[in-house]
């Protein structure tokens, strides 16, 4: 799925720096975790989250072979439960969700799961695919620009900008206030 997209140029368009603590939901086999990884060593951390174990574990080899193993943790984990991600509140400066919405119905606990682990200021990174381009055995719950932008709205997220992507994906960033409720 990541031939259209270029994680390493993706990433270098969002707020990473050393230090940061990211979780990549729905990671995979872990492309915009290792970009994401050399963005914030080496005291930064990159926690890859995915439902299917050999993805996590082709991660891991990666992470071993491209020298970010220790700032990549891979956890199983399934977002579409309420505290899916096992992970503290406010935890995370970043959660990129890229390429998954389309395979979740419900896509308003995934963004609240977001959310719960952000930092106050924290930086949500949406990358979807444009419904239209989804491959067609592949369109299960498809969510256009529009309605992301409003999940993300009714959320209490901010629109930061949109992000450049081609013709395939369309992208946001979008950030939390200084204050929530929690």
């Amino acid at each position: 799925m990541d031939s259209f997209l270029n994680p390493e140029e993706i990433v270098k368009t969002l707020p990473l720096r050393e230090g940061m603590t990211v979780a990549d939901f729905g990671s995979g086999s872990g492309h915009f975790s290792l970009a994401m990884a050399k963005a914030v060593k080496p005291s930064g951390k990159v926690i890859s989250l995915d439902i299917w174990k050999p993805s996590l574990e082709a991660l891991e080899f990666r992470a071993k072979t491209e020298g970010v193993f220790n700032i990549i943790e891979t956890r199983w984990a399934n977002l579409e439960e309420e505290r899916g991600s096992n992970l503290p509140n406010n935890s995370c400066d970043l959660v990129l969700i890229a390429n998954i919405l389309f395979e979740i119905e419900n896509k308003e606990n995934l963004i609240l799961e977001a959310k719960r682990i952000l930092k106050p200021e924290g930086y949500l990174a949406l990358i979807e695919w444009y419904p239209d381009k989804l491959p067609a055995q592949q369109k299960l719950f498809p969510l256009n620009k529009e309605d992301a932008l409003n999940l993300l709205e009714k959320l209490s997220f901010q629109l930061e900008r949109e992000l450049s992507l081609g013709i395939t994906h369309y992208g946001v960033l979008a950030k939390l206030p200084k204050q929530r409720q929690q």
